[in-house]
């Protein structure tokens, strides 16, 4: 849904707990217990219907007797009743409520009364977290609404778990570690409030420095990934995902399908909304730990300096094993070392200072290598010796690692590492192994890695040629035929209609054809058998290369006819296709493809191809659109983008041409939505280009239409006009999650009176959680226009030319799309102008031709300008209390009307 009423949830200023029991080690009992003995301030009513006293308060014995609408509802009773008791609350005024209760799986009159509640709670937008749940716990205002055996510690985490098992068992050991949580949320069954409701609420909880997940399965992807990408732009999302393995790889029949199996697609979706994920729950605040401590990341090359080989080389291992870098040591920081290392020291990088290492050594070389500007991280290891004990060691580093300009992490190895912590500084995390060490540096690389991502939104319509009509026209045909695999002719074309090279090839229905077809091209030939019922050819002995003469290409399809009869007797063969014999001695075998997933629909995959690609199962996936900076992304997550880039007397591949391809494969899925599976296996990549060899596409005519399917929503540039204001061209345009830097710059501009008017608060700047919301939007569920003009050129200052937001209108709308609630901003130089006007007007026609019913705002009874502007847009403006105007435009059904007040037929 949304964020609606959560803060009833969450902030309630009563609470009222139905099935409230004083029966010994009940559900009701233990709640209560939890209610009254955590400080919650506000009145907590039990209800039962036997009992006139529970807990030594009064109960009462209906929602109807209660004497005032509880805010919050917390329902522990049978599962029967609960739609009954929703609808019941909702009438009364409540607006939030925790189901405990399991059992709503259970159908009722032909619907499971899971549903029945939702129908009950909809008409009120009462929001429910659960069924089946532990509950939550908010300890900051002494809410502890759960039937959890122990309460949370005050802190600045926010825990969120769909397992009520792990929930308590995480509790529980957090409360041993002394971890404190801003809040604690158990999602049961979630029938309503889900992952996303909650990232967007905690995005923007002052309270809440990081949020932790325990995610079994997402729903509603687009609406969690949304939600996810905003949360993480403001703080570290951390997540841990069980069920790593997935039957459905198993059943793919096309090769992409069989290697993107739903864990790796998880992957793909987590990076690609900024959340850091990780192996284990320990990990989850091991993470959240580091990310708060750490100095400023500055990139991923680490430095290792200890006294001893073997930690050294332990740390190297679990670097290089986990995708890190090892920094390379610059000729200074060699010469400056040269004169502290004994000459039978190492050199290099791990750096082994040897055993007989002081403190002053550690210092001299920290020294060196901490100015050194291709090294980005340190770790300082030290396993205690009779020479120099960790004690010594940590102590003589401190003021050292205190200084450092860049991240710092320290591994006091032995049983004196844990008293030697307590003396590093506290921005210097201290582990007692060098794995745990180097594993919490790659935790901060991968997260700062993910963060990048978040910048991109890449078009709805890249710029390449591309004939959209000849694709369609191929893919319409087959359908029409009843055929859901293309031939491979049929599946080249279509990739040829988007830009991507192939190999020439022609079909013969039978042998006396291939002569032709052969003379055509010219020799040497490869020669493919044609049926829709085999999907890997060189598993039946379908493909011949090298095909030099005509008598030679006449046995050879003798040959393959007997061998696919023999091998898949019961596949039908309509023929054979010929092709050029592509010899590019160079050149890499790769995979390009596309497959959907149940739950993150359309996924792109790129590996290392060839027969053996399962086997070999180097791949990466990335969820769609993409661009090239995601493109080169995907690249480089895979172990054969390191050959790609060159070595001995091998050229590098034409790294750009295929990143061009993956662009163009992504357009090609937003574009033709019966696409369901493709692969391009192999697709040569050498220093002249790519080159498809052979590919494979399976339609699906019921698939959602366009870019509906994509988790993640393209940037709509068919939205972006060209406006005139003030004698020059504007840019009309959605605005996206790289303005970041450009909004903050247009909000200092506006004066302080008008964020007064825009935000209803005294406001010197807007706080940064707040400037990520406002970017990193959720094209589905809001939009904001901004005008944009060329700034003016500061060549004198030595800066470049960049562009300026002259104002914003922005409109959010609620899960039904009845009502979207609206605001303008104008930079405070340009107010009076016609700059509002002309984004209010690009504002309701969105709004309109979207289908939205209404658009409301408001704005204070002192603001003129905006009162003028929605009156001639055609807003109702009602006056309120506490000195606010409320503006309401009813969009359908209702004469249209320009900013002028003019009706529009």
């Amino acid at each position: 849904m949304s964020r609606r009423n959560l803060e009833h949830l969450f902030n309630p200023r009563s609470i009222a707990l139905i099935g409230a029991s004083d029966r010994p080690h009940s559900v009701g009992a233990t709640v209560m217990r939890n209610l009254l003995g955590a400080g919650f301030a506000g009145p907590v009513w039990p209800v039962n219907l036997r009992h006139a006293v529970v807990a030594g308060r009064r109960a009462y014995s209906s929602v109807a007797e209660l004497p005032e609408a509880p805010q919050l509802a917390v329902i522990c009773t049978p599962a029967p009743g609960i739609p009954a008791l929703i609808s019941e609350l909702g009438a009364r005024g409540t607006r939030a409520a925790i189901v405990i209760s399991a059992g709503l799986e259970e159908r009722v009159g032909g619907t499971t009364l899971a549903t029945a509640m939702l129908e009950a709670a909809r008409p009120f937008t009462l929001r429910i977290l659960g069924p089946n749940c532990i509950g939550l716990l908010v300890p900051g205002i002494g809410l502890n609404a759960s039937f959890a055996h122990v309460g949370a510690r005050k802190g600045p985490l926010a825990f969120i778990a769909q397992s009520g098992a792990l929930t308590t068992a995480m509790l529980d050991w957090a409360d041993a570690q002394g971890i404190g949580f801003s809040h604690f949320i158990s999602l049961g069954n979630a029938a309503d409030v889900d992952f996303g409701d909650l990232l967007d609420h905690l995005a923007r909880d002052g309270e809440t420095r990081a949020i932790l997940l325990y995610i079994e399965a997402v729903t509603a992807a687009r609406k969690f990934l949304s939600a996810a990408r905003t949360a993480a732009r403001n703080k570290p999302v951390i997540v841990v995902k069980s069920g790593r393995t997935s039957a459905s790889a198993l059943a793919a029949r096309s090769h992409s399908g069989a290697l993107a199996g739903a864990d790796a697609v998880y992957d793909a979706a987590f990076r690609r909304a900024g959340i850091l994920r990780v192996g284990a729950t320990r990990e989850l605040f091991d993470a959240a730990e580091i990310l708060a401590r750490l100095k400023p990341y500055a990139g991923p090359r680490l430095a290792i300096v200890g006294n001893g080989g073997g930690p050294g080389v332990m740390a190297t291992d679990a670097l290089t094993g986990c995708g890190g870098h090892l920094a390379e040591l610059g000729a200074e920081t060699l010469r400056r070392l040269d004169a502290v290392l004994p000459a039978s020291g190492s050199r290099a990088n791990p750096l082994d200072l040897g055993g007989d290492a002081r403190p002053e050594r550690y210092v001299a070389a920290l020294g060196a290598v901490l100015e050194d500007p291709e090294i980005d991280a340190v770790l300082v290891i030290h396993a205690p010796t009779a020479v120099a004990s960790v004690e010594e060691v940590a102590t003589a580093c401190v003021p050292v690692l205190s200084r450092a300009r860049r991240p710092v992490l320290a591994c006091w190895m032995g049983r004196e590492g844990d008293a030697a912590a307590a003396s590093v500084a506290a921005d210097v995390p201290v582990y007692s192994t060098p794995e745990e060490a180097v594993g919490a540096f790659v935790h901060v690389a991968r997260y700062h890695e993910s963060q990048a991502l978040l910048l991109e939104a890449p078009a709805s319509i890249p710029e390449f040629v591309r004939d959209v009509s000849a694709a369609r026209a191929i893919l319409a045909a087959a359908s029409k035929e009843g055929r859901p695999v293309l031939t491979e002719p049929e599946a080249k074309g279509v990739l040829a209609a988007y830009g991507v090279p192939i190999v020439e090839t022609r079909i013969a229905g039978g042998i006396s054809e291939l002569a032709d077809a052969a003379q055509s091209l010219g020799y040497p030939i490869v020669l493919k058998i044609l049926s829709p019922d085999i999907s890997h050819k060189s598993d039946v002995g379908g493909v011949a290369l090298d095909i030099e003469t005509p008598e030679a290409l006449q046995r050879a399809a003798a040959a393959m006819l007997a061998r696919c009869r023999e091998l898949a007797p019961d596949a039908r063969i309509e023929g054979f296709t010929v092709q050029q014999m592509i010899r590019r001695g160079g050149a890499h075998e790769l995979i390009v493809g596309m497959t959907v997933d149940s739950t993150f629909g359309p996924t792109i995959v790129f590996g290392q191809g060839g027969t053996a690609v399962e086997v070999i199962a180097d791949r990466a996936l990335a969820l769609p659109p993409l661009n090239a900076i995601l493109a080169r992304d995907l690249i480089s997550r895979t172990r054969v983008s390191r050959v790609l880039t060159g070595y001995r007397d091998r050229p590098a591949a034409d790294r750009a041409a295929l990143e061009q391809t993956l662009v163009k494969l992504s357009q090609l899925v937003a574009d033709l939505p019966e696409v369901a599976e493709l692969d391009i296996n192999p697709l040569l990549a050498d220093e002249h280009g790519v080159l498809a060899l052979d590919a494979r596409i399976r339609i699906d005519a019921a698939a959602a239409p366009g870019t509906e399917r994509f988790a993640i929503r393209p940037y709509p540039c068919e939205l972006e006009e060209r406006a005139d204001f003030g004698g020059r061209r504007i840019l009309l345009r959605p605005i996206r999650p790289e303005d970041f830097d450009q909004h903050r710059r247009f909000l200092g501009a506006i004066a302080a009176e008008d964020l007064r008017a825009r935000f209803f608060a005294a406001l010197r700047q807007v706080p940064q959680r707040e400037l990520a919301y406002l970017t990193q939007i959720d094209y589905d569920r809001e939009m904001a226009f901004i005008a944009e003009t060329p700034g003016q050129s500061a060549a004198a200052l030595g800066e470049s030319t960049r562009k300026e937001t002259l104002g914003v209108a922005r409109a959010c709308t609620d899960p039904e799309n009845l009502e979207a609630e609206f605001a303008v901003l104008v930079r405070s130089d340009l107010k009076g102008r016609g700059l509002g006007a002309l984004l209010l007007d690009k504002l309701i026609r969105y709004c309109r031709e979207r289908g939205t019913r209404r658009m409301v705002g408001q704005t204070l009874s002192a603001n003129a300008r905006m009162l003028k502007l929605a009156s001639a847009a055609g807003f109702r403006i009602e006056q309120k209390e506490g000195g606010l105007c409320e503006l309401t435009c009813e969009l359908r059904g209702a004469a249209r009307r320009d900013v002028r007040g003019t009706d529009i037929p």
